[in-house]
């Protein structure tokens, strides 16, 4: 049995290493146009500013992919036959499989601005980024990030570490506020402009002006500004990439669509991570791209593809991420408009710390966290025994993360969410 899984980031590696547990004698081949070796794709900004080396963002040595078996092919798919069962690639030869994991990742969002071709634009993802902005921070002066979120504000710190001088298209009132309630929102536009970026609050990209050369001079924004800049970061929000997939009979919408245990519509073939729209009946189809589900769809799309039939539990959402000095934690349903959702907030005189725990009649299901670190383990425990907030408040030392090395808040917390729930 041959199984080729097509991509190599968090989640077609974590699918070959548990097939790899489950099924010792099988071929395993990971295809990958983008690098031979995994790496830690959250790790390229880190790289970018000096900290680390590429290298150091390998999670394992590249020996270890031979002594587990695990072959590793460098080379781009240019077309998926499924009557054959094989990968056609350039300038290669092609790979047949008998099974196949689909885990192609996501790729920065692009809506047809006028200019977005030009050398300079460019959004951030995979190591080609990190080689053409390095070579575009040369003689630049100015950026221009279009987009709020995680990798907008990494963009913008790394673009910030050269020297340049870095402003924000957001079109939201306040940054991320799709995501973040206005009050998180606001902590983490303060935490930007302290280091010295600018935010153009709601407002978007009209244009990007050739320079003359071929280069990004400038945006025109929809408020008729213009911008001189010569990088153009688009951080838009990411889509699945399915470049290769679109030209298949494999069924796709926003994602490749699969059921329950991470099948698509074509017999022997899975999908998993980032590309991957699980179909949920009667409900919304489920699309999760942050790296700890791509971690887990990977390793159950292996044990499926090995023979079980399980099904994905998504579990209890968490995230987390740094806003330059800022640390952001979430855990469970929080700004989703559930019906009957309330909150308590609670937020530091300093301006650089709050919490923010979500309820619905008392029963916790959210925690908001900033410049604070609560236990994962905790938060999740007390979400998933569906505790209410009589007994999480009493409690909140728990969840406190290092306690001897981080100053505590818990009582100063405690007594200003008593105070809002007797208000």
């Amino acid at each position: 049995m041959h199984v080729a899984i097509l991509g190599n980031g968090v989640t077609g590696v974590s699918a070959a290493l548990r097939l790899r547990q489950l099924q010792p004698d099988w071929r395993i081949t990971l295809v990958s146009g983008e690098s031979t070796h995994h790496y830690s794709r959250p790790a390229l900004m880190y790289v970018f500013m000096g900290h680390m080396r590429y290298r150091d963002t390998k999670p394992f040595e590249d020996s270890f992919w031979g002594a587990q078996r695990l072959a590793l092919l460098r080379g781009w798919v240019t077309r998926i036959d499924l009557e054959q069962k094989r990968l056609e690639l350039h300038d290669q030869p092609p790979l047949a499989w008998d099974r196949l994991l689909l885990a192609t990742g996501s790729k920065p969002n692009r809506f047809g601005w006028p200019g977005q071709d030009l050398a300079g634009v460019q959004g951030l993802w995979g190591l080609a980024d990190l080689v053409t902005l390095r070579e575009a921070c040369a003689g630049a002066r100015a950026a221009v990030v279009v987009g709020g979120g995680l990798i907008g504000v990494e963009l913008g710190e790394m673009l910030h570490s050269r020297g340049l001088e870095v402003t924000f298209l957001v079109r939201e009132r306040s940054y991320w506020d799709n995501v973040l309630p206005r009050e998180e929102s606001q902590l983490v536009e303060r935490e930007i402009e302290r280091h010295g970026l600018v935010l153009r609050r709601a407002t978007q990209l009209r244009a990007i002006e050739d320079d003359g050369s071929g280069r990004a001079g400038a945006v025109v924004t929809d408020q008729g500004e213009r911008l001189p800049c010569q990088i153009v970061g688009l951080t838009a929000g990411v889509s699945p990439n399915l470049d290769v997939i679109r030209d298949t009979p494999i069924r796709c919408a926003r994602g490749v669509l699969v059921d329950a245990q991470l099948r698509t519509s074509a017999a022997d073939v899975f999908a998993a991570g980032d590309c991957a729209e699980i179909e949920v009946p009667g409900a919304r189809n489920l699309l999760q791209q942050v790296w700890y589900t791509g971690k887990q769809q990977g390793e159950l799309a292996a044990e499926n593809l090995a023979g079980a039939t399980r099904a994905y539990d998504p579990g209890i959402w968490f995230n987390s991420a740094k806003f330059f000095d800022l640390e952001y934690q979430t855990y469970g349903r929080v700004n989703l408009q559930v019906p009957g959702e309330a909150s308590l907030y609670w937020e530091h005189p300093d301006g650089t710390k709050s919490v923010r725990i979500v309820h619905v009649g008392g029963t916790v299901i959210g925690f908001n966290l900033m410049g604070l670190r609560w236990r994962h383990a905790v938060c999740e425990r007390w979400i998933a025994e569906e505790r209410t907030l009589a007994h999480v408040l009493p409690r909140l030392d728990e969840a406190h993360f290092d306690p001897e090395l981080y100053r505590r808040h818990a009582r100063e917390i405690a007594a200003a969410f008593t105070r809002q729930g007797a208000a």
